[in-house]
Protein backbone atom coordinates (compact mmCIF):
# COMPACT_ATOMS: atom_id res chain seq x y z
CA UNK A 1 0.00 0.00 0.00
CA UNK A 2 1.18 3.51 -0.84
CA UNK A 3 2.40 5.63 2.09
CA UNK A 4 -0.17 8.42 2.41
CA UNK A 5 1.26 11.09 4.71
CA UNK A 6 -2.23 12.25 5.76
CA UNK A 7 -2.89 8.81 7.24
CA UNK A 8 0.36 8.64 9.22
CA UNK A 9 0.98 12.25 10.29
CA UNK A 10 -1.11 14.53 12.45
CA UNK A 11 -2.00 17.93 11.03
CA UNK A 12 0.62 19.48 13.32
CA UNK A 13 3.35 17.11 12.06
CA UNK A 14 2.90 17.95 8.38
CA UNK A 15 5.37 20.04 6.43
CA UNK A 16 4.14 23.25 4.83
CA UNK A 17 4.06 21.51 1.42
CA UNK A 18 2.07 18.57 2.80
CA UNK A 19 -0.31 20.96 4.57
CA UNK A 20 -0.91 23.00 1.42
CA UNK A 21 -1.44 19.85 -0.68
CA UNK A 22 -4.45 18.97 1.49
CA UNK A 23 -6.41 21.76 -0.18
CA UNK A 24 -8.50 20.09 -2.89
CA UNK A 25 -9.24 23.34 -4.72
CA UNK A 26 -13.01 23.18 -4.24
CA UNK A 27 -13.33 26.86 -3.24
CA UNK A 28 -15.98 26.10 -0.64
CA UNK A 29 -13.96 27.74 2.12
CA UNK A 30 -14.23 30.98 0.11
CA UNK A 31 -18.02 30.95 0.32
CA UNK A 32 -19.51 33.56 2.63
CA UNK A 33 -21.04 32.00 5.72
CA UNK A 34 -23.65 33.09 8.22
CA UNK A 35 -23.71 31.90 11.82
CA UNK A 36 -27.00 31.69 13.69
CA UNK A 37 -26.37 33.54 16.95
CA UNK A 38 -28.79 31.33 18.89
CA UNK A 39 -27.87 27.86 17.63
CA UNK A 40 -24.28 28.57 16.46
CA UNK A 41 -25.19 26.68 13.28
CA UNK A 42 -23.23 27.77 10.23
CA UNK A 43 -24.97 28.31 6.91
CA UNK A 44 -23.11 28.52 3.62
CA UNK A 45 -24.15 30.90 0.86
CA UNK A 46 -23.47 30.80 -2.86
CA UNK A 47 -21.64 34.12 -2.53
CA UNK A 48 -17.91 33.72 -2.97
CA UNK A 49 -14.95 36.01 -2.44
CA UNK A 50 -14.25 38.34 -5.35
CA UNK A 51 -10.66 37.06 -5.55
CA UNK A 52 -11.49 33.48 -6.46
CA UNK A 53 -10.65 32.27 -9.96
CA UNK A 54 -13.98 30.92 -11.21
CA UNK A 55 -12.31 28.22 -13.34
CA UNK A 56 -9.73 26.82 -10.89
CA UNK A 57 -11.68 27.74 -7.71
CA UNK A 58 -8.46 28.97 -6.13
CA UNK A 59 -7.56 32.39 -4.76
CA UNK A 60 -5.96 34.74 -7.28
CA UNK A 61 -4.17 36.56 -4.44
CA UNK A 62 -3.43 33.65 -2.10
CA UNK A 63 -0.23 35.05 -0.56
CA UNK A 64 -1.69 38.52 0.10
CA UNK A 65 -5.30 37.49 0.77
CA UNK A 66 -5.22 38.49 4.46
CA UNK A 67 -4.31 42.07 3.60
CA UNK A 68 -7.03 42.23 0.94
CA UNK A 69 -9.70 40.41 2.97
CA UNK A 70 -8.84 40.66 6.68
CA UNK A 71 -11.46 38.08 7.73
CA UNK A 72 -10.35 35.53 5.11
CA UNK A 73 -9.99 32.09 6.65
CA UNK A 74 -6.41 31.06 7.32
CA UNK A 75 -6.44 27.43 8.37
CA UNK A 76 -4.04 26.18 11.04
CA UNK A 77 -3.49 22.73 12.58
CA UNK A 78 -4.55 23.89 16.05
CA UNK A 79 -7.89 25.26 14.91
CA UNK A 80 -9.91 22.71 16.88
CA UNK A 81 -13.53 23.96 17.08
CA UNK A 82 -13.01 26.43 14.22
CA UNK A 83 -12.78 23.56 11.70
CA UNK A 84 -16.60 23.61 11.73
CA UNK A 85 -16.34 26.76 9.59
CA UNK A 86 -15.03 24.54 6.81
CA UNK A 87 -17.27 22.44 4.58
CA UNK A 88 -17.75 18.81 5.67
CA UNK A 89 -15.86 17.66 2.55
CA UNK A 90 -12.72 19.67 3.41
CA UNK A 91 -9.56 17.59 3.97
CA UNK A 92 -8.50 19.73 6.93
CA UNK A 93 -11.83 19.20 8.64
CA UNK A 94 -12.02 15.50 7.72
CA UNK A 95 -8.56 14.76 9.09
CA UNK A 96 -9.18 16.79 12.25
CA UNK A 97 -12.27 14.58 12.80
CA UNK A 98 -10.27 11.36 12.24
CA UNK A 99 -11.83 10.68 8.83
CA UNK A 100 -10.13 9.86 5.52
CA UNK A 101 -10.12 11.79 2.26
CA UNK A 102 -12.75 11.21 -0.41
CA UNK A 103 -11.80 9.34 -3.60
CA UNK A 104 -12.17 12.53 -5.66
CA UNK A 105 -9.50 14.35 -3.63
CA UNK A 106 -6.53 15.18 -5.89
CA UNK A 107 -4.11 13.40 -3.52
CA UNK A 108 -6.10 10.19 -4.08
CA UNK A 109 -7.20 10.64 -7.71
CA UNK A 110 -3.96 12.16 -8.95
CA UNK A 111 -5.89 14.87 -10.84
CA UNK A 112 -6.68 18.46 -9.88
CA UNK A 113 -9.81 18.19 -12.01
CA UNK A 114 -11.36 15.36 -9.99
CA UNK A 115 -12.87 17.77 -7.45
CA UNK A 116 -14.64 19.60 -10.28
CA UNK A 117 -15.71 16.43 -12.10
CA UNK A 118 -17.19 15.09 -8.85
CA UNK A 119 -19.34 18.24 -8.52
CA UNK A 120 -17.71 19.24 -5.24
CA UNK A 121 -16.22 22.57 -6.31
CA UNK A 122 -18.01 25.90 -6.48
CA UNK A 123 -17.28 26.20 -10.21
CA UNK A 124 -20.28 27.69 -12.02
CA UNK A 125 -22.46 27.92 -8.91
CA UNK A 126 -21.63 31.23 -7.25
CA UNK A 127 -21.99 35.00 -7.25
CA UNK A 128 -18.97 37.14 -6.40
CA UNK A 129 -19.32 39.26 -3.28
CA UNK A 130 -18.77 42.47 -5.21
CA UNK A 131 -21.81 41.62 -7.38
CA UNK A 132 -24.45 41.54 -4.64
CA UNK A 133 -25.58 43.73 -1.79
CA UNK A 134 -23.91 42.48 1.43
CA UNK A 135 -27.26 42.80 3.21
CA UNK A 136 -28.71 40.19 0.84
CA UNK A 137 -26.32 37.34 1.64
CA UNK A 138 -29.04 35.67 3.73
CA UNK A 139 -31.04 35.34 0.50
CA UNK A 140 -28.23 33.20 -0.94
CA UNK A 141 -28.11 30.41 1.65
CA UNK A 142 -27.54 27.04 0.01
CA UNK A 143 -27.75 23.37 0.96
CA UNK A 144 -25.40 21.85 -1.64
CA UNK A 145 -22.35 22.18 0.62
CA UNK A 146 -23.54 19.31 2.83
Amino acid sequence: MKNNFWQTLSLKEMTKAQWESLCDGCGRCCLHKIEDEDSNEIYFSNVVCRYIDEETCRCTHYKTRQSLVPDCLSIYPDWAEKFRWLPPTCAYRLLSEGKDLFVWHPLISGSVDSVHLAGISVRGRTFKDDEIDPNDIHKHIITWVD
